[in-house]
């Protein structure tokens, strides 16, 4: 009968703590709360187009001569460039100007995150051309530098 009795104590012990184990598991406070933080973001700076490729002797119904080049960026990550575009703003020679070149295929698209040495203009789908105009002397364009300005969009 002492065996049966200690059983029983053991047993009724064991649930008491389990009972106990299972309370402490489950109790716990709430408490609601609030709280603040902050981020901010970066700003970008303008990037500039390199004109890489080489044009040269350009001349009355001579060939068109692909513009192409490369991106400078100081930005501190990449920066997205939809295209470049351009646009012949003068030259060095008094009587050529602006109307005796065509620049065709502006804008080139890139459509892409660039950083500094990036191309554009890769695939030739940018020239310039000297723009011939028959029945008129062209010979001020002779030797002329001619400036092309880029617009980085």
């Amino acid at each position: 009968m002492l065996k049966n009795n200690r059983k029983k104590v053991s047993i009724a012990a064991g649930l008491v703590i389990a009972i106990i184990a299972g309370g402490a598991a489950y109790a716990y406070w709430t408490a609601g709360g609030s709280g603040t933080g902050s981020a901010s973001t970066g700003t970008t700076v303008p990037i500039t187009a390199n004109q890489t490729s080489t044009v040269s002797n350009l001349r009355p119904a001579g060939t068109a001569q692909t513009l192409s080049g490369t991106f400078t960026s100081t930005n501190a990550g990449p920066v997205y460039v939809a295209s470049v575009a351009a646009a012949v703003t003068g030259t060095d020679k008094v009587g050529c100007d602006a109307s005796d070149y065509t620049i065709s295929g502006s804008p080139v698209t890139v459509g892409a995150e660039v950083t500094t040495g990036s191309t554009w203009g890769a695939g030739g789908t940018m020239t310039i051309a000297f723009n011939d105009k028959p029945g008129t002397n062209q010979d001020a364009c002779k030797g002329a530098a001619v400036t092309i300005g880029y617009t980085v969009n």
